[in-house]
C-alpha cells in the first residue's frame, strides 16, 4: 500500500508522506500564503517577553537531546562532525504540534519536550525571536517554513499555529507530479537563509510523489570574537590526529584573559564572542587518543562541570583554524528510532492527524525522513555556523609574567553556547583541522 509522507529538515527538514498515489484528493487545498521569508518576518516581529525560566527550560530539554543524539552519532565515527540540537528541536517542535496519541508521546519523550504542543510551540517561537533579535551583537538567524502539496487539505489550525508561533508560512508546491523541482525550491530557500553555507540539504530522490509536507528550519550564526586573533601570528604548527600521526595545520595564537581550566582528564577553554552573549567552549582531552572516552561521558551535567571549570586566567592560546562542512546531509530517522521514537516514522502507526486528517486512510501522514546538515567555521575573526550554540572575561591590572599555555593540538570537542539560556546552538568534534 502506498503511504503519504511528512518531511522534516533542520537545516534541517522533516518529510511527511501520504498513502495512495493514484487516488485524487478531493478536499479543497489550503491556499498558499504570499509571505516573505520567515527570517524577515522574525526580524520585524516584536517578541512577547517570556518568564525567565521558560527559555532555560527549553535549553535544558534541547541540550539533553543533544547528548542523547550525540551518543548515537558518535558510535564508530572519528571524522569531523557537527550538528545543531537547537535546529532539530525547533523543527520537531513544529511537527509535534500536529502529532497525536502515542506518536506525540514518543516525540515528547525523545525530544525532552514539556507542556502542551501549542504552548511549547509558542515558547520555542518566542525564544527563536529573542535569539535572532537584530540588536544582539552576534548575528543569529532562525528561519522556518512549510512546503505543502498543493492538492492536500491540511488542518487550518495547524497552519495558523506554525505561522503565528514559528513565523513559518506555507508555500504550496507540486510534490505529486514534480517532486524534483520542489526539492530544488526547498534547497534554494535553505541556501539563501544560511548565506549559501548549507547546500543540497535534501538529497536527490529524497522527495517522491507521495510527499505531502516538508517542515524546514534553518539556523545561521555569525559571531566575531570579543578578542580577535591577529592573523599575522597564525602559523603552521603540529596537530596530533592520533598518538602515532601528526600533521601541520594553520594555528591561531594569542595571550589574554580567557576562561580556562582542567577537570576530569580534559582541558577546557571558553572564548567569548563580541557582546558576551555567546561563547565557544573547547574541550581538549589530556590524552591524544582520549576523545572517544570523553564523548562517552557527555551529558548535561558534564557540560556544566566543564563550564564551571573555565575560570578567567591569563593564558597563551594555540587554536587551529577549522571548518566542518559535510558533503552529505545526515538522516536522523535511524538515530531517533533507536532513542525510542519509531512510531512517527511508521507508515501504519503514525498519527499526525493534527496536520492532515483526510477521510481516506491511505492519505494519512507519517515522517518519511528527517534530514540535518550543519556547517561550522572558526578563524581569526570569529565563528560562522549554519544548520539547515558563558564566560566572564576579567581584565587584570597587569599580566602575570608567565601565562598558562594551552595548545589545542589534538582532537577536541566544541560547543557554541547562548550565554543567557545555556542553549547549545551548535556542537561537534574536530579530529583533523
Amino acid at each position: 500500500m502506498a503511504v503519504s509522507a511528512l518531511g522534516l529538515l533542520t537545516a534541517g527538514a522533516n518529510l511527511l508522506t501520504a498513502c495512495d498515489k493514484t487516488k485524487p484528493v478531493t478536499d479543497a487545498p489550503t491556499s498558499a500564503t504570499d509571505a516573505r521569508p520567515s527570517i524577515e518576518r522574525n526580524a520585524t516581529t516584536t517578541p512577547t517577553p517570556m518568564p525567565s525560566d521558560i527559555p532555560r527550560a527549553l535549553a535544558v530539554g534541547s541540550n539533553a537531546l543533544a547528548f542523547d543524539l550525540w551518543g548515537q552519532l558518535a558510535k564508530g565515527g572519528r571524522s569531523n562532525a557537527a550538528f545543531s540540537p537547537a535546529s532539530i528541536s525547533i523543527a520537531f517542535a513544529m511537527t509535534y504540534g500536529g502529532a497525536k496519541g502515542e506518536t506525540a508521546e514518543q516525540i515528547e519523550k525523545v525530544l525532552h519536550f514539556e507542556g502542551e504542543p501549542a504552548a511549547l510551540g509558542a515558547s520555542w517561537g518566542a525564544l527563536g525571536r529573542e535569539l535572532s533579535d537584530p540588536s544582539r551583537p552576534i548575528k543569529l538567524r532562525i528561519a522556518n517554513r512549510l512546503y505543502g502539496e498543493k492538492t492536500y487539505a491540511f488542518v487550518p489550525e495547524f497552519l495558523e499555529r506554525t505561522k503565528t508561533s514559528f513565523g513559518a508560512p506555507l508555500e504550496l508546491v507540486d510534490f505529486k507530479t514534480a517532486p524534483e523541482p520542489a526539492r530544488q525550491t526547498i534547497n534554494a530557500w535553505v541556501e539563501q537563509q544560511t548565506e549559501k553555507r548549507i547546500k543540497g540539504l535534501l538529497p536527490p530522490q529524497s522527495l517522491e510523489p507521495l510527499t505531502r509536507m516538508v517542515l524546514v528550519n534553518a539556523i545561521y550564526f555569525l559571531g566575531d570574537w570579543a578578542k580577535p586573533f591577529e592573523p599575522s601570528r597564525t602559523s603552521d604548527e603540529p596537530f596530533h590526529t592520533s598518538a602515532s600521526a601528526t600533521k601541520r595545520v594553520p594555528t591561531m595564537k594569542q595571550t589574554d584573559y580567557f576562561g580556562v581550566g582542567r577537570t576530569a582528564g580534559v582541558n577546557v577553554l571558553e572564548l567569548p564572542y563580541k557582546g558576551n552573549t555567546a561563547s565557544l567552549l573547547l574541550v581538549v582531552p589530556e590524552n591524544v587518543d582520549g576523545l572517544a572516552a570523553v564523548e562517552a561521558t557527555l551529558s548535561s551535567s558534564t557540560l556544566e562541570t566543564w563550564k564551571r571549570a573555565a575560570t578567567p586566567q591569563n593564558v597563551s592560546v594555540w587554536l587551529p583554524r577549522f571548518e566542518v562542512n559535510p558533503a552529505e546531509s545526515l538522516p536522523l530517522s535511524k538515530h531517533l528510532t533507536a532513542l525510542g521514537m519509531p512510531i512517527a516514522f511508521d507508515r501504519d502507526k503514525a498519527d499526525f492527524t493534527g496536520i492532515g486528517n483526510p477521510k481516506d486512510e491511505r492519505e494519512k501522514l507519517h515522517i518519511a525522513e528527517a534530514f540535518h546538515k550543519a556547517f561550522v567555521k572558526v578563524d581569526e575573526k570569529g565563528t560562522e555556523a549554519a544548520a539547515a550554540t558563558a564566560v566572564v572575561t576579567a581584565e587584570g591590572a597587569g599580566m602575570p609574567a608567565k601565562p598558562i599555555e594551552l595548545k589545542i593540538d589534538r582532537p577536541f570537542l566544541f560547543f557554541v553556547l547562548d550565554k543567557p539560556t545555556g542553549l547549545v546552538l551548535f556542537m561537534g568534534r574536530v579530529t583533523e583541522p
